[in-house]
């Protein structure tokens, strides 16, 4: 839209607020109630049939083997030892879907990830399970009770081959590329609210770090639409969100209502100008956030039941139930997208000693994660939320041997394992798979925007016509829905 001079400098202003204070943070919550600034003005196509309201997207940081986890393959140990080319299978890094799914930031000359020769076998041993008999390995003692409720996709691929495949798994793009904004963000931006108390877009345990912020960004869509990172302290869940020692609420409502109406007298100066519009919403929604936040982030109301089913009684898997819970609790309350960190950043990284790795970080998220499953379905919930489990890529078959490595797995973009349940997902149920040795991802194999066109099509939206007005995407930022795990 075309403002004067003085209304783009109000919007800069605004902009700049963003992330500063309360406000900010509010703003960044939601620009309107109804979908983008307004979804007519935008070319979203909405389908006429939604089957999820709601996504938990977990995310696990640090590249899960996927072979130690939900596709076992006893090739390994059968040929434990030995090189590629010493078994009866092609030798993997010779296949041009290597080169594909490989993008080195380095030279290739320097770079020797994923192509390590040497055989690595399983760590731990799996099993079948369920009516569906689909194998788990062991570390997954309580999930592997929940496969009936789940679709596994097995051919999952990336090209990132370091850890900026945390962001590339949520903005669909390479490091090296123009940065897109997250699949949490084109959510936000495509839908409307359920809760006007509530963000639509809410983050738990991260972002991890500086540099993944993107993973929960917005970009050129705004920064109406990014994530709201939330922490677990029903005191203080939102920075910036509490009153400052000695100001009352009395007064508090004053001040905002002063902001308000100082606002309002300059919209009617600039009617046209929507940035100014939104921060007159964002005052309106950040005094609302103040008693909708930590009512959502509080387990007081919760049974010792409930809070011993996310594993909240055992230390080692506290913070992963906790974030879970609070999770399961967002979308009660009609938090459409919300992005969970169970684990710090980069903890699932086994370079070395992966089975004592693997074996902790299992543990830390086993009972909390099936218990959000269980507790969805019991409560109903299970037919509106759809959960997303995954991680940045997987890890090579090969052993890793840089600085005489003899217990670890190398990053490993070329094939690896998401699982989704719920709303709208075929239940116990394996889709795709990778090689005999769990190296390349076979058939019509799915880059990780196919995952995100799986949701934005469950939640009612068109990834394909999902736009904004002079943002050219690409055909792989699109995506295509995996149709074979839809029920």
């Amino acid at each position: 839209m075309s403002c004067d001079h003085h209304s783009q400098q109000i919007s800069r202003r605004n902009l700049a607020d963003y992330g500063m204070g309360f406000t900010g943070l509010a703003m960044g919550a939601m620009l309107a109630g109804d979908g983008p600034a307004g979804a007519a003005e935008s070319t979203t196509a909405a389908l006429d049939t939604p089957r999820a309201k709601s996504v938990i997207w977990v995310f696990l940081s640090g590249g899960y083997s996927h072979m130690e986890t939900f596709d076992p393959k006893p090739a390994l140990n059968r040929y434990a030892g030995k090189t590629y080319s010493q078994t009866p299978f092609p030798n993997p890094v010779d296949s041009p879907l290597h080169r594909k799914r490989f993008r080195s930031v380095p030279s290739e000359e320097i770079n020797i990830r994923d192509v390590y020769p040497t055989i690595y076998p399983l760590q731990v041993g799996f099993g079948h399970h369920g009516e569906s008999g689909i194998a788990v390995t062991d570390w997954w003692p309580y999930l592997s009770r929940c496969v009936d409720d789940i679709s596994f996709v097995r051919n999952m691929w990336t090209t990132d081959n370091d850890h900026a495949a945390e962001n590339q798994i949520h903005t669909g793009r390479h490091r090296l590329d123009e940065t897109q904004p997250s699949i949490g963000a084109w959510c936000s931006y495509g839908l409307g609210n359920l809760n006007e108390n509530l963000p639509r877009f809410v983050v738990l345990g991260g972002p991890t770090r500086t540099d993944t912020r993107e993973s929960i960004d917005s970009y050129y869509l705004g920064p109406q639409f990014a994530g709201v990172p939330l922490q677990l302290d029903p005191g203080n869940p939102l920075q910036f969100g509490t009153r400052h020692a000695g100001q009352t609420a009395e007064q508090q409502a004053r001040e905002f209502a002063l902001l308000d109406s100082l606002n309002r007298i300059t919209a009617e100066r600039y009617p046209r100008d929507q940035q100014l519009q939104a921060r007159i919403q964002s005052y309106e929604l950040a005094f609302r956030m103040q008693s909708a936040v930590p009512e959502a982030v509080s387990f007081a109301e919760e049974t010792a039941e409930t809070q011993q089913l996310y594993g909240i009684d055992d230390d080692a898997t506290r913070v992963a139930g906790q974030r879970l819970l609070a999770a399961r609790r967002m979308v009660e309350r009609g938090v459409r997208f919300v992005q969970v960190f169970p684990s710090a950043y980069g903890t699932w990284d086994s370079h070395q000693k992966l089975k004592e790795n693997h074996e902790k970080m299992c543990r830390s998220i086993d009972r909390p994660i099936a218990g959000l499953l269980q507790d969805l379905k019991r409560r109903g919930l299970l037919d509106d939320v759809t959960v997303v489990f995954c991680t940045e890529f997987g890890r090579t078959p090969g052993l890793e041997e840089r600085s005489g490595g003899t217990t670890g797995r190398d990053h490993h973009p070329n094939g690896f394992t998401v699982w989704l349940a719920g709303a709208g997902i075929r239940r116990g149920f394996v889709h795709g798979e990778t090689d005999e040795l769990g190296y390349h991802a076979l058939g019509d194999a799915h880059y990780v925007t196919d995952l995100h066109a799986t949701v934005l099509h469950l939640l009612g939206l068109d990834p394909h016509q999902l736009e904004i007005p002079g943002r050219r995407r690409l055909d792989i930022d699109r995506g295509q829905v995996i149709r074979e795990i839809l029920s």
